[in-house]
C-alpha cells in the first residue's frame, strides 16, 4: 500500500470514528435533554411544603450516599478491613441502639398524635397538604422517618468495622438501601395519609428490635435475657403481613381518592417481597438454626443429646 492511500485511510477511519462519537454525543444529549424535561414535568406535582428541607431538593444526594454506602459495604469496607484487628464498638454500640430506640419511640407518638391516633380510619386515609399544625406535625414526621432510614445505614457499617461480614446479607443490605430511596419519592409526594402505616409499623418493630441490640452490646451478663431472639424474625413477619392486609384493602374499595396511587402498589409489592425474603431468612437461620443465640444453641445440643441418651437406653 502506498503511503498516499495510507494517509487517505488513516483520514477515513479519523472522519467515520469522529462521526459516530458526534452520533452518540448527539444521542446522549438527546436523550438527556428528554429526560430532564420529564422530570421538572414530574418535579411540577411534588408537595412545595418539603421542597426546601434537607436531602429533598432531588433525588441525587441520597442516591450518591446510597450509592456510596453500598459499595462501601460490599466491597471498600472489608478490603480495608482485611488485615486490620475488629473495632471494639460496645460502648458505641450501647449509645446507637438505644438512640434508635428513643428516636423509634418519639416517631411512634409523632405518628399517632398527627394522624393515626386522631382521625384517621386505617382504611382510606388521604394526604393532607394544607398548611395545618396536624398536616405538618404530620409531613416532618414523614420526613424525620426518612432521615433515620440514614442514621441506620450505620448498622452495616458497624458491621464492617466489627468484620462480623457474615452478617451482611443481600437481605439487609437491600432493606437498608431501598428503605430511603423510596421513601425520599413519599415525603417529597404524599407525606401522610394511609401510606405511612407501615413508618408506624416500622417504628415500633424497631423500638423492639433495638431494645434487643442494645441489650446485646451490653456483654455477656445480660445474654440471659436475650432468649427471645428468634422471635424478633416472626414480629417482621408479622409486621410485612399487617402492611399487606392494610394497603391490600384499596383494591377492594369502590371509592379511595388517593393522590398517588403508585405509592398503594410500591407499598403492597414491598410487603410480599420482603414477607418472602423474611420467610427465606427464617427457614437459613432458625430452621436450620444458623442465627440461633449460643445459649439456645447448646440448650438444644444438650436436650438432642439427652433425648438420643434416653433412646438408646429405651
Amino acid at each position: 500500500m502506498s503511503p498516499h492511500h495510507a494517509v487517505r485511510r488513516s483520514l477515513q477511519n479519523f472522519t467515520y470514528q469522529h462521526t459516530v462519537r458526534l452520533r452518540y454525543e448527539m444521542a446522549f444529549n438527546e436523550l438527556t435533554s428528554t429526560a430532564l424535561q420529564l422530570y421538572d414535568e414530574w418535579i411540577k406535582d411534588a408537595d412545595p411544603r418539603t421542597k426546601d428541607w434537607l436531602l429533598m431538593s432531588s433525588p441525587l444526594p441520597q442516591t450518591i450516599i446510597i450509592c456510596a454506602y453500598i459499595y462501601f459495604v460490599m466491597s471498600l469496607g472489608p478490603r480495608l478491613m482485611e488485615n486490620k484487628k475488629p473495632f471494639d464498638l460496645k460502648k458505641v454500640l450501647v449509645i446507637y441502639n438505644f438512640g434508635v430506640v428513643a428516636l423509634s419511640l418519639y416517631m411512634c407518638y409523632e405518628f399517632v398524635m398527627s394522624g393515626w391516633g386522631t382521625g384517621y380510619s386505617f382504611s382510606c386515609d388521604l394526604v393532607d397538604y394544607s398548611h395545618s399544625p396536624q398536616a405538618m406535625r404530620m409531613a416532618h414526621t414523614c420526613w424525620l422517618y426518612y432521615f433515620s432510614k440514614f442514621i441506620e445505614l450505620l448498622d452495616t457499617v458497624f458491621f464492617v468495622l466489627r468484620k462480623k461480614n457474615n452478617q451482611i446479607s443481600f437481605l439487609h443490605v437491600f432493606h437498608h438501601s431501598i428503605m430511603p430511596f423510596t421513601w425520599w419519592f413519599g415525603v417529597r409526594f404524599a407525606p401522610g395519609g394511609q401510606g405511612t402505616f407501615h413508618a408506624l409499623l416500622n417504628c415500633i418493630v424497631h423500638v423492639i428490635m433495638y431494645t434487643y441490640y442494645g441489650l446485646s452490646a451490653l456483654g455477656p451478663a445480660y445474654q440471659k435475657f436475650l432468649w427471645w431472639k428468634k422471635h424478633l424474625t416472626s414480629i417482621q413477619l408479622t409486621q410485612f403481613v399487617i402492611i399487606t392486609t392494610h394497603i391490600g384493602q384499596y383494591f377492594f374499595m369502590k371509592d379511595c381518592p388517593y393522590q398517588y396511587p403508585i405509592f398503594i402498589y410500591i407499598i403492597a409489592v414491598y410487603g410480599v417481597v420482603f414477607l418472602f425474603l423474611f420467610l427465606n431468612f427464617w427457614y437459613h437461620a432458625y430452621t436450620k438454626g444458623k442465627r440461633l443465640p449460643k445459649a439456645v444453641r447448646r440448650a438444644d445440643k444438650v436436650q438432642n443429646n439427652n433425648s438420643i441418651a434416653n433412646s438408646k437406653q429405651d
